[in-house]
């Protein structure tokens, strides 16, 4: 009933069939994320289902084993065949008692990152650790622009040096 209220209030201008090919979709979407759900929980933690920037479900996962956390998204598009499509990978870090975020690997644009982001802040504030960290690195330099505009969007610090091509972000709760 949710979703078919959902559907109404933003398909008003649809055709009948234009509709039922949206509710298809999403059917398909739902049987997927119920067999995926049941493969990703073999090796990891379930921790939340979100919608991307297209509106696409997907499952949100984690692996912890309390030095460092990998937070992974898989679309509802496609069977899950043990790898995800999205994942951001951090340590902890007992002596700044701090997230510390390695790597965010993935295809840019999709509203993945956003997702790992919020669910990443969510960890922190569940495990009392007031402050996230990152280095952009040299590697990074030739989407520079998106990070910063991606860490400002999530109430992080940029600080960037261009004579280096480095930075350092933090973002504190």
């Amino acid at each position: 009933m949710y979703f078919q209220s959902l559907l109404m209030k933003e398909d008003l201008n649809k055709s009948p069939s234009e509709v039922k090919q949206d509710l298809e979709e999403l059917q398909f979407q739902l049987y997927r994320m119920q067999d995926n759900m049941k493969e990703i929980s073999k090796k990891h933690q379930i921790i939340g289902i979100d919608q991307s920037k297209d509106e696409k479900w997907v499952i949100v996962s984690a692996f912890d084993d309390g030095n460092q956390c990998q937070i992974m998204v898989n679309d509802c598009d496609s069977a899950y065949r043990g790898k995800w499509d999205f994942s951001l990978h951090a340590q902890y870090k007992d002596e700044d008692n701090a997230i510390h975020i390695g790597d965010i690997k993935g295809p840019a644009n999709q509203g993945y990152g956003s997702i790992c982001m919020n669910h990443l802040k969510e960890i922190a504030r569940e495990q009392n650790i007031p402050v996230i960290k990152g280095d952009i690195a040299q590697r990074d330099w030739d989407h520079v622009d998106r990070l910063v505009y991606f860490y400002e969007k999530h109430d992080f610090e940029v600080e960037i040096d261009p004579q280096t091509k480095s930075g350092e972000i933090i973002w504190k709760d």
